[in-house]
């Protein structure tokens, strides 16, 4: 995880090379860790725009509460008020202006527990949950869910009063149904699952209506971790293809030249539509704790091993990375395998339209995929084909993904996709996918740049409620269905095609125009011995 991390938060952009990339801003009302300089973040002020905050948790998936055993209305879903004010009353919670921006592990589990006059506000429910697996594990949280459900509200008892019972069953199905719904890879870890079926159990025994409720929860979290499971096995006979097929073409090199994207498909709007297909699809497996995981570190206040050890962080939000790098090496390969000239700067003309088309789509990774493909120096030294090029459109694309002033160009066409998508009224317009390494290094220096604990040893909650809006933006848009019809061809070609390495990239791109000074003489003799030798 540390050496994927390092090679994402230091990957090469296109070089603008104006003004930093990350730009500098001051934060001290969210904890920010103490340095004698300023510390790079990419984050303004925080916001309190609650409102929007709400609408993204609206869309996300969502069990709704159980018809006529949940009135949430009759209870406090303001968890923005302080103790004073009602709401979940248990000590260890600090407000700021109606904000709770703090508080003991302690109390902000009990604040997640609904009881007979109190369930938690949605947001809350997913800031928590979504954070709270930096300072303990989930099986260890949905351990004390259990327990302290269990002794609280006296579910373990039999001789309980049924009618506190029947009170208290709906509103615990809910935040299990919440939890399951949102995070349902928390349960691919059997401790989880026998507290979740301990927990149900219990509730189940009381009522037929409770009994259908738990059975449809465990149904549906099944139905969703056979899916993953699903997903899984079919990217391990994707990538196992696209090796085959590489080492197919590494013992004929002629067979490079038989087929390339231009003999599958020249309408670069259909490429751009399947591009989006594999973008959607690849974002919807990603869990939102993975954006946390990714970066979990040991809890200063935790004696045992990193929160996560034993648990696989972010194999999907890593998956997603190497389908963009990939695409990249897959465009850098396409333009280089031509032995004509003209044919090489007629396939760069093509991915410049399919750039320009994923831009128009709101397909801003793929863009960017193959805006940093073109950029790669084994195409971008090759001037004779380059020249052929007509580069205005290119340009334009280049200009809106420039990174000087932070992404600035980028970050207002995101924006614009981000508000077009609000107000859709076509599928097609609710698409937004953004250019992921930047959104991870966004995460990343929220992340770095704000201490999880405060002095005195509590959360710094009001750090997670940012961390919080911003994943919950991702989920809106990873919600999204594709809208474009399949083309299985076009699709089995991007996923498995063959996409040369860096020092293959560089012998075809000699071979098409040959080196220029000496390094590049000496670079090219190395790489053909190189492959000579592996004759």
């Amino acid at each position: 995880m540390a050496k994927f991390l390092a090679e994402l938060l230091g990957c090469t952009l296109p070089d603008k090379g104006t003004q930093p990339l990350f730009e500098c801003r001051s934060q001290t009302r969210l904890g920010l860790r103490p340095s004698s300089k300023q510390r790079s973040t990419l984050f303004g002020t925080l916001s309190n725009d609650r409102a929007l905050f709400d609408h993204r948790l609206d869309i996300m998936p969502q069990t709704p509460p159980f018809t006529g055993q949940l009135n949430t209305s009759s209870y406090n879903k303001n968890l923005y008020q302080g103790k004073e004010e009602g709401g979940s009353s248990y000590p260890g919670l600090f407000y700021h202006d109606n904000n709770l921006v703090s508080g003991s592990l302690e109390a902000l589990i009990n604040h997640l527990l609904p009881t007979v006059d109190y369930y938690p506000d949605r947001t809350y429910i997913f800031t928590f949950l979504l954070s709270s697996r930096l300072f303990i594990r989930p099986f260890e949280l949905m351990s004390k869910v259990c327990h302290l459900c269990m002794e609280t509200q006296r579910l373990q008892d039999p001789h309980a009063d049924k009618m506190r019972v029947r009170k208290m069953a709906p509103k615990i199905l809910q935040l299990l149904a919440e939890w399951t719904e949102t995070f349902p890879y928390d349960f691919r870890d059997e401790r989880m699952m026998r507290s979740l079926k301990e927990l149900t159990h219990r509730l189940a025994s009381g009522d037929e209506v409770y009994r259908k409720a738990v059975g449809q929860l465990s149904s549906g979290l099944i139905r969703r971790l056979t899916v993953l499971g699903q997903y899984e096995e079919a990217l391990v006979k994707i990538n196992s293809t696209a090796t085959e097929r590489l080492s197919a073409l590494k013992a004929k090199p002629q067979a490079a030249t038989l087929r390339d994207m231009l003999s599958i498909c020249n309408d670069p709007f259909t490429v751009a539509q399947q591009l989006t297909h594999i973008e959607l699809e690849r974002l919807s497996y990603i869990g939102p704790e993975e954006f946390v995981q990714a970066f979990v570190q040991k809890d200063p206040l935790d004696n045992d091993k990193s929160c996560f050890s034993d648990h696989k962080k972010a194999a999907n939000l890593e998956a997603y990375v190497e389908w963009f790098n990939r695409l990249s090496y897959l465009v850098a390969t396409e333009i280089c395998m031509p032995v004509k000239k003209k044919h090489r700067a007629r396939v760069i003309e093509f991915f410049i339209d399919v750039a320009r088309e994923c831009f128009n789509i709101g397909n801003f990774n793929s863009l960017m995929a193959i805006i940093s493909g073109m950029n790669m120096s084994p195409v971008a030294r090759l001037k004779k084909t380059w020249s052929k090029v007509k580069t205005a459109k290119f340009d334009i694309l280049e200009h809106q993904m420039d990174p000087s002033s932070n992404f600035y160009n980028y970050r207002t066409s995101l924006r614009g996709a981000t508000q077009r998508s609000l107000t859709a009224n076509s599928s097609r317009e609710k698409i937004v996918i953004p250019f992921f390494s930047l959104l991870i290094k966004d995460l990343y220096f929220l992340n770095e740049g704000c201490v999880n604990r405060l002095q005195n040893g509590h959360i710094n909650f009001e750090k997670f409620w940012e961390l919080a809006k911003q994943v919950s933006e991702f989920m809106s848009w990873k919600k999204v269905e594709c809208p474009f019809d399949k083309d299985r061809k076009i699709l089995q070609y991007l996923l498995t095609a063959p996409a040369y390495t860096e020092d293959a990239l560089y012998l075809a791109s000699y071979e098409s125009e040959g080196p220029e000074n000496h390094m590049e003489k000496d670079r090219w003799k190395s790489l053909r011995s190189t492959l000579l030798s592996r004759v």
